[in-house]
C-alpha cells in the first residue's frame, strides 16, 4: 500500500469531484483520505508503504506527506460535515508543521524536504530529496495560508474557459 501512491489517489478524486461535482469522486477521496489518515504513523509521515515490511526501520516519504496535506486542504472545503472538514485541516497543519520542523533541509542541499522516497523497490531515490515533494509542500502552506485568510485557492477549470471564451 504505498503511500504516495494513496497520496495521488486522495489529491486527484478531489481534484475530479472540483471539476465534476459528481459525488461519487468525493465520497472515493473521502474514503481513500480516512484510510491513510488512519493507518500514518504518530508523527504523520508515512513510510513509503503502509505495508512495508521492516517498519520502523523503513523509509519515510515526506513527498507523500506533502501530497497529502495540500489534497486534505482541498478536500476541507468540499466535506459536507464541518467535523471531518476541521479534521482534514488539522492532518494537514499537523502535516506540515512536522515537515517544517524535521524535513526541511536547512543547509543540506538546495530542496526545501528532505527524507522522501523515490522508488524504493527498484532502490533509487531512497531518504532523498524530490522536487515534487518542495511542490506540493509549498502548494499545501499557500492553500492553508489563503484557506485560513478566506480566499479561495481553486475554481474549476470550466470556470476559467468559460471566462477566457
Amino acid at each position: 500500500m504505498w503511500a504516495r501512491g494513496q497520496g495521488w489517489a486522495i489529491y486527484g478524486y478531489t481534484m475530479v469531484y472540483r471539476e465534476t461535482n459528481d459525488p461519487k469522486y468525493l465520497d472515493f477521496a473521502q474514503k481513500t483520505a480516512k484510510i491513510y489518515l488512519d493507518k500514518l504513523p504518530e508523527d504523520l509521515i508515512p513510510y513509503w508503504d503502509f505495508n512495508a515490511p521492516n517498519i520502523p526501520d523503513e523509509p519515510r516519504d515526506a513527498s507523500a506527506a506533502a501530497l497529502v496535506a495540500s489534497a486534505l486542504i482541498e478536500l476541507s472545503t468540499f466535506a459536507k460535515d464541518s467535523n471531518l472538514s476541521k479534521n482534514y485541516v488539522d492532518n494537514a497543519e499537523k502535516m506540515l508543521a512536522e515537515l517544517s520542523q524535521n524535513y526541511q533541509s536547512r543547509d543540506a542541499n538546495s530542496a526545501f524536504l528532505l527524507h522522501s522516497t523515490g522508488h524504493k523497490p527498484n532502490g533509487s531515490e531512497i531518504d532523498y530529496s524530490i522536487n515534487y515533494a518542495d511542490y506540493y509542500y509549498l502548494e499545501a502552506l499557500l492553500r492553508l495560508k489563503k484557506l485560513k485568510a478566506g480566499i479561495p485557492f481553486t475554481k474549476p477549470l470550466t470556470a476559467s474557459i468559460k471566462q477566457n471564451n
